[in-house]
């Protein structure tokens, strides 16, 4: 029955055990039974996390101009540390936003209102030339927009594919774009590649390392064999990472960078038509939480470089711990070697959908890949103490299943 509006309110009591009650039948992510969405380092971080954001849960860093300068400043030190991070040039800069989804909407703005006016034509469509694996963002960010989007196949090795990519290019292309890594398969494409190409056509390109962002630094540090995706490549125009995924802070809270002011200007909103005066931001939405950004500066400053390699570190350890234990399993193959912490693995002699079914019933929410078909794994520190359970589950749902019979896969988000 659909619930009306109440005419008495309840206790706190009532409320404190209605939300037990409902929380109750969530997935136990805490677990490690939840292969996205929710992201841990260790418990310290967490609450480091949590009670800087409980500190600035009513502020609005809508405001941090004009009422809360300690957000201003915050926002400020935490834009700086990640422009060191990612070899941001003098000159570069950046801001927070809400997720992944807004930094890519803002960045694609940004290259559109910025190519208008190279052009000097402020009615320019223009294209954008993507790997089939970046992320749907940036097919909404162009649907809202009226640009064209051209998907292109990867490479054999499931990474973005330059010389696909530089065919689909034309005259009318602004923006080309490469994953660090690609959410599908959780490889990194060759953006040193995607750079130069960027450069000999005159065209942006953005690094979408909304996933990754936070994490391959420091696993290029520790030797593994990630490319140079950054500012350090003179072709990458502008860059998104989320700092809600493997930065370890609350939710929402992501960035995104430009090379040069020039760019970051055309992200920005401004209007001058209102009675109050004029209005700018350089985020989609207006209100943002001020505990996010708190939140964010609390953990980067808590943690360091030094923090976070320690937590790239185990994350990596897992990770190898994970790739053994799937590949000792029958049948079961990784689509390509993970480059971080993302898994995507099948078996051509087993349905999926029926693995994936095994997996639910006993407990776990399964990720799913549809091409190849395959299920699909974004690991933090929450996996694992979960490992052992996983693998002993999973082989026992890939042993149960039914023979692959070419269905498509659903894919679950």
């Amino acid at each position: 029955m659909a619930e009306t509006f109440p005419h008495t309110g309840r206790s706190r009591a009532e409320i404190e055990a209605a939300l037990a009650s409902m929380h109750a039948g969530d997935a136990d992510w805490r677990g490690g039974r939840v292969p996205l969405y929710v992201f841990g380092a260790t418990a310290e971080v967490a609450e480091i996390g949590r009670d800087a954001f409980m500190a600035y849960f009513t502020e609005n860093a809508l405001g941090a101009k004009r009422a809360f300068t300690s957000l201003k400043r915050m926002e400020e030190a935490v834009v700086a540390m990640c422009l060191d991070l990612f070899h941001g040039p003098a000159g570069s800069v950046g801001n927070m936003t809400s997720g992944g989804t807004e930094s890519i909407v803002m960045a694609v703005k940004a290259c559109r209102d910025w190519s208008r006016a190279r052009r000097g034509d402020p009615a320019h469509r223009g294209n954008l030339v993507l790997p089939v694996t970046a992320h749907p963002a940036f097919d909404k960010a162009a649907r809202l927009m009226d640009l064209e989007v051209r998907r292109v196949p990867v490479a054999a090795d499931l990474r973005a594919d330059p010389a696909a990519m530089a065919a689909a290019m034309d005259e009318d292309t602004i923006l080309l774009v490469g994953s660090v890594p690609c959410f599908p398969y959780g490889v990194v494409d060759p953006l040193p590649a995607l750079s130069e190409l960027a450069l000999s056509r005159g065209v942006w390109l953005h690094v979408d390392a909304c996933v990754g962002g936070y994490f391959a630094p420091f696993a290029r540090a520790l030797g593994r064999p990630i490319p140079e995706f950054d500012f350090a490549l003179p072709g990458v125009a502008s860059l998104s990472a989320d700092l809600h995924k493997f930065g370890f802070c609350p939710k929402p809270a992501s960035t995104v960078f430009y090379r040069d002011a020039g760019r970051a200007a055309a992200q920005v909103f401004d209007l001058d038509v209102w009675p109050n005066g004029r209005f700018t931001t350089a985020t989609l939405v207006g209100t943002r939480p001020g505990g996010a950004v708190a939140a964010a500066w609390a953990v980067l400053t808590f943690l360091g470089r030094e923090g976070y390699m320690a937590i790239a570190e185990r994350m990596l350890a897992m990770r190898d711990a994970y790739v053994a234990g799937i590949e000792a399993i029958p049948g079961l193959r990784l689509h390509s070697p993970p480059d971080l912490s993302i898994l995507a693995f099948g078996t051509p002699e087993k349905d999926m959908n029926s693995v994936a079914n095994g997996m639910q019933a006993r407990g776990w929410v399964p990720g799913m890949t549809r091409e190849p078909p395959g299920l699909h794994l974004m690991m933090s520190l929450l996996h694992e103490p979960a490992r052992p359970a996983y693998l002993r589950d999973l082989a026992a749902a890939v042993a149960e299943a039914a023979p692959a019979r070419g269905a498509a896969v659903r894919a679950v988000y």
